[in-house]
């Protein structure tokens, strides 16, 4: 199944597609897709529902999220391009919370940006307390999968000294959705094609079979560090072709337009404008 947010940033109301693709309303049955409903959403029965007329905006497809952990290097294509081995071990670095914006949502270059850059990322939903899970049951954990954007200020994260958070978390920096989409429906998640176009010229191609670590992996292996909880969603890396890594580097400009898909979880769309 494939569940939404609607509706104007700050004011999402809870949906979900039906068979047809029609956006149906859940808002009287659940208050939002956030905590622990994302434990009870294989209950939901869209055709029961309320259609959603017109084209309303769509928001982050998770809401509440408590943390958005994200996982450097895990594609062995991508450490290539940035001359990098793959790490023995996942990198793991934080994005504020305060960055998640809707799936079509502007990205606003801050203030002193010199290199911000776009990353089509896996985004694996957390469904459930998790600590201490074995690889083998890890998956039991997830209740759905999404796109993340983890747009990057490689001029903050690389050059400015101290942790990668620095260029990670700026406004708007993560955009999420269209879709939650429930684990059932999406399968093997090493089985997934990614892609990025840039104006419309392709970017970015890959495979989340090229992945480092596993999403079972990653998430036993963050299970062994902290409590993941309900809504909690990592970002699982991103395939070659970023700014970065093209000759010369190309990075972003406003007016740009950035066009994201994940095999089966929709597409994301963003054009890049300078923050106030």
């Amino acid at each position: 199944m494939k569940f939404v947010r609607y509706g104007e940033a700050g004011s999402e109301k809870p949906g979900v597609l039906d068979s047809e693709g029609r956006l149906r309303d859940l808002s009287g049955v659940v208050p939002d897709i956030a905590g622990d409903v994302l434990a009870r959403l294989g209950q939901i029965e869209p055709e029961a529902l309320p259609e959603v007329t017109g084209n309303p905006r769509l928001g982050p497809p998770v809401g509440q999220v408590g943390k958005l952990i994200g996982i450097g290097l895990n594609y062995s294509d991508h450490a290539a391009e940035a001359g990098l081995k793959p790490p023995p071990e996942p990198i793991v670095f934080m994005k504020a919370n305060s960055c998640i914006t809707g799936p079509n949502d502007p990205v606003y270059l801050p203030r002193g940006s010199e290199k911000s850059d776009w990353e089509v990322e896996l985004g694996v939903v957390i469904g459930r307390h998790c600590k201490y899970v074995t690889e083998a049951e890890a998956l039991d954990y997830v209740v759905g999968y999404t796109i993340v954007n983890d747009v990057s200020e490689r001029h903050f994260q690389t050059e400015r000294k101290g942790q990668w958070t620095k260029g990670k978390s700026c406004d708007s920096f993560g955009p999420i959705g269209p879709w939650l989409v429930t684990a059932d429906e999406v399968g093997d998640p090493q089985a997934l094609d990614l892609e990025l176009d840039l104006n419309g010229a392709p970017a970015q191609r890959g495979n989340t079979a090229s992945m480092v670590f596993s999403v079972a992996y990653i998430v036993s292996y963050l299970s062994q560090m902290m409590s993941l909880h309900p809504g909690d969603i990592i970002a699982t890396g991103t395939p070659p072709g970023v700014g970065m890594g093209m000759k010369p580097p190309r990075f972003l400009r406003e007016g740009d337009v950035m066009t994201l898909a994940v095999q089966g979880l929709g597409t994301q769309r963003q054009e890049v404008l300078l923050d106030a």
